[in-house]
């Protein structure tokens, strides 16, 4: 078995900003994880998601999305979501000019590509909710289904049934078939 170093979240941060701008890492409770380069299939569907929340919480009003951003979950914990909603309460808060945003974002989303396992998303996503977010959507591109998780439980969202989360975001919807189409089809 092999040994782990610990990092502070001091040590990470002078890590990050040494880092090469392609290089990205989180903190796991301490750990330095390396997050790898996602597919071209990855960012589609992380693009069109982010293009329709993006489309309805601006015209709501209602706060940002983003990507790429680095969220301090806890003393030893840094998450980067592939897309967050950040309330407009939340922006208030923040110095936008500041990395890490201290606390979650009220949405994570994350993208699973074929580098993620299961034990990884399980723990990431009790790590959101436990620091407060409110939901947290595990896309699943290649087979074609979210999973929403809130402290009220998951709810599975497949074809036909549009994307929708009426206690976060309501009057959302995104129909699935357009999100998970295939540009080579």
């Amino acid at each position: 078995m092999g040994t782990v170093t610990k990092l502070t979240f001091e040590e990470y941060t002078r890590l990050q900003e040494a880092a090469d701008e392609n290089i990205r890492y989180e903190l796991d409770e301490g750990e330095l994880v390396l997050t790898p380069s996602p597919t071209p299939y990855h960012n589609i569907v992380r693009y069109r998601l982010r293009r329709a929340l993006t489309d309805f919480i601006e015209a709501k009003g209602i706060g940002l999305v983003a990507d790429k951003i680095d969220f301090r979950l806890s003393a030893n914990t840094v998450r980067n979501p592939d897309i967050a909603f950040i309330t407009k309460d939340h922006l208030h808060q923040l110095d936008v000019h500041r990395s890490p945003i201290h606390g979650s974002p009220a949405l994570a989303v994350e993208i699973i590509s074929p580098t993620n396992t299961a034990q990884e998303i399980a723990k990431k996503t009790h790590q959101y909710l436990r620091s407060g977010c409110q939901s947290v959507w595990i896309v699943y591109p290649t087979l074609r289904f979210v999973e929403i998780h809130s402290n009220a439980g998951v709810c599975k969202v497949e074809e036909p049934q549009p994307l929708t989360d009426e206690t976060l975001l309501p009057g959302f919807s995104l129909s699935l078939a357009k999100l998970f189409d295939d540009p080579n089809a």
